[in-house]
């Protein structure tokens, strides 16, 4: 008897918890799919690159402001409002994303090698850092806005120049597929303007 009742003691609370689990959520529903960036110029599989001391150049992970410090696609309607895109989600942070297309789109287009935050500590030569200002769709003109505040450092951080880039293109409808490639397309024209300003 005394075991039926701790039986059943363990039986009513599992019970209870699956009656719960249909009520209660433990995190968000996942989108169909991820979105990412595909650089329009990279690398080709099997070339290598070398350098010597100055010659190479880093690329740091820029800054976002707090609407982009998420996965998530912002849509600005307004200078004051922001919405973001309903079920869009990146597959990475944008400012992330955007540093690993711009570092393809760089290493394709100047022929120079490119390091990343990791390998910083070997050789920086010219580095490239800023803050990504918008990875945004305006509701307005329909467009993809994508503006990337650089700053280069050459000689050791003797000489800094800072420059802004953007670059916009047209969105169809503000929903994830036709967001993320208005935005991949903005992405890789800015990346080409920073690929031109660094030079080979």
């Amino acid at each position: 008897m005394a075991r039926q009742a701790r039986i059943l003691s363990l039986t009513i609370p599992f019970a209870a918890l699956l009656a719960l689990s249909g009520c209660i959520s433990f995190g968000a529903k996942p989108p169909p799919t991820l979105l990412t960036l595909f650089p329009a110029a990279a690398m080709p599989a099997g070339e290598s690159r070398t350098a010597v001391a100055g010659q190479g150049v880093t690329i740091l992970t820029p800054r976002v402001p707090a609407a982009l410090a998420n996965n998530r696609i912002p849509v600005r309607s307004d200078d004051t409002s922001i919405a973001y895109v309903k079920d869009a989600q990146w597959a990475d942070s944008p400012n992330r994303l955007f540093r690993a297309l711009l570092a393809d789109v760089v290493t394709a287009r100047t022929g120079r090698m490119v390091l990343d935050n990791r390998q910083f500590s070997f050789d920086p030569g010219t580095t490239i850092s800023g803050e990504l200002r918008n990875f945004t769709i305006d509701a307005a003109s329909m467009q993809a806005v994508v503006t990337y505040d650089a700053a280069r450092a050459t000689d050791g951080g003797a000489k800094i120049e800072e420059r802004r880039f953007e670059a916009r293109a047209p969105v169809s409808t503000i929903e994830p597929g036709p967001a993320a490639v208005a935005l991949n397309t903005a992405a890789n024209q800015v990346a080409d303007q920073v690929a031109a300003w660094i030079g080979n």
